[in-house]
């Protein structure tokens, strides 16, 4: 089983950055494709950036393009978004997602609570 925790979110101004964490218990990240994913109310889930097992290989959507990193701290156990430059169209609640056996972008097995980002224009 693999818990995800997420933490970083909050208040912004438009413009401005932000960095997500999310904290991997259960299993190491070294083992697993990581994603993250954002949720607005009343919109499907919203897919913004993949990360390889090997940490080497990087996914985004067109909107997290040019503005968002994905990374990760082995050693912690934890994986990054770093947000920069960003737009209120960027609120949401974001969430950390696993994968233990896809390969997929788009396809994941444990998923976190998720993390209130709000920016404001």
């Amino acid at each position: 089983q693999v818990q995800l925790v997420e933490s970083g979110g909050g208040l912004v101004q438009a413009g401005n950055s932000l960095t997500l964490s999310c904290v991997v218990s259960g299993r190491t990240v070294e083992d697993l494709n990581m994603g993250w994913w954002r949720q607005v109310p009343g919109k499907e889930r919203e897919f913004v950036a993949w990360l390889s097992w090997s940490g080497s290989r990087q996914y985004y959507a067109d909107v997290a393009k040019g503005r968002f990193t994905i990374d990760r701290d082995a050693a912690e156990n934890t994986v990054y978004l770093r947000m920069d430059s960003l737009k209120p169209e960027d609120t949401g609640i974001y969430l950390c997602a696993a994968a233990t056996t896809s390969a997929s972008y788009y396809t994941y097995n444990f998923w976190g609570q998720g993390t209130q980002v709000t920016v404001s224009s």
